[in-house]
C-alpha cells in the first residue's frame, strides 16, 4: 500500500517560481527506491520531468526544464519536492509523482499571463 499526495501547483505569471511537494505513505513505501515527477498536459503524452534516487541523486531531467526546475528529497519526511523556476507558459500540465508504479492525484501547474 502506498500513497501518494502532490500539491503546491497554481496559477502563476510567465517566469514565476512554484515549489511541488509530494508526500508520500503506506506500508509498502520505502526511502530506498528512486522517485520521478512526470507532467501531462491535455492532448499531450506524459513527460518524465525528473528522477531522484533513494541517496538524493537527481538525474533524467527533462531537457526543456535543465537549469529551472530541481527535484530534491527528505527521507525523514518522506517527502520529494520539485522546485520551479522561471516557469513557462509550455510548463503548464499536471504534475504527478510516481514510486514503482503507483502515482498520486497530481497538481495542476498553469503559467499564464
Amino acid at each position: 500500500q502506498v500513497q501518494l499526495v502532490e500539491s503546491g501547483g497554481g496559477l502563476v505569471q510567465p517566469g514565476g517560481s512554484l515549489r511541488l511537494t509530494c508526500a508520500a505513505s503506506g506500508s509498502d513505501f520505502s526511502n530506498i527506491y528512486r522517485m520521478r515527477w512526470f507532467r501531462q498536459a491535455p492532448g499531450k503524452e506524459r513527460e518524465l520531468v525528473a528522477s531522484i534516487s533513494g541517496t538524493g541523486a537527481p538525474s533524467d531531467y527533462l531537457e526543456s526544464v535543465k537549469g529551472r526546475f530541481t527535484v530534491s528529497r527528505d527521507n525523514d519526511k518522506n517527502m520529494i519536492y520539485l522546485e520551479m523556476k522561471n516557469l513557462k507558459p509550455e510548463d503548464t500540465a499536471t504534475y504527478y509523482c510516481s514510486y514503482l508504479g503507483h502515482r498520486g492525484q497530481g497538481t495542476q501547474v498553469t503559467v499564464s499571463s
